[in-house]
């Protein structure tokens, strides 16, 4: 347990933030429009809609009310997926791997999306340990700021 609450404190730093938000290839809006607060409100996979939109670190978000879109607005780190919505397995493995917005779990307090049920099962099996080794490689990243300066 301790791992884990050890590696969520170093997946919300501040440069992790940076790091770039899987978006959606046709609309570019994150979590395939899925609603990030209704995962915590609702332990529900919601589509939101372009009504009640938010842009947040240079991506549109989508909510099924203007309330979850208020809540999100008041404290965006605590709702959006932790990874930038990669798949938390795939990165504690050290590959980079889109989840999937209806194949989740909220460990510790935070959003984490799987690419598929299998991958959910293996974190679920030691997700102190997953959860750490994922924090170490999404903390090696470059930070996307700097990538597009070069």
């Amino acid at each position: 347990m301790c791992l884990l609450f050890l590696a969520l404190g170093l997946t919300t730093a501040a440069p992790a933030q940076e790091k770039s938000i899987i978006t959606n290839a046709l609309t570019g809006v994150a979590l395939s429009g899925f609603d990030p607060v209704a995962y915590f409100t609702e332990n529900a996979a919601l589509q939101g809609t372009p009504v009640n939109e938010l842009q947040w670190n240079g991506v549109t978000w989508y909510f099924v009310s203007a309330a979850n879109r208020d809540i999100f607005a008041a404290n965006p780190e605590v709702y959006a997926p932790i990874f930038g919505g990669h798949c938390a397995m795939a990165m504690a493995r050290g590959h980079l791997s889109d989840g999937n917005p209806q194949i989740f779990r909220i460990v510790g307090g935070r959003l984490m999306l799987f690419y598929s049920i299998g991958n959910r099962a293996a974190f679920d099996m030691a997700p102190g340990s997953a959860l750490a080794t994922a924090a170490v490689n999404w903390n090696a990243l470059p930070d996307r700021r700097a990538a597009q300066s070069q």
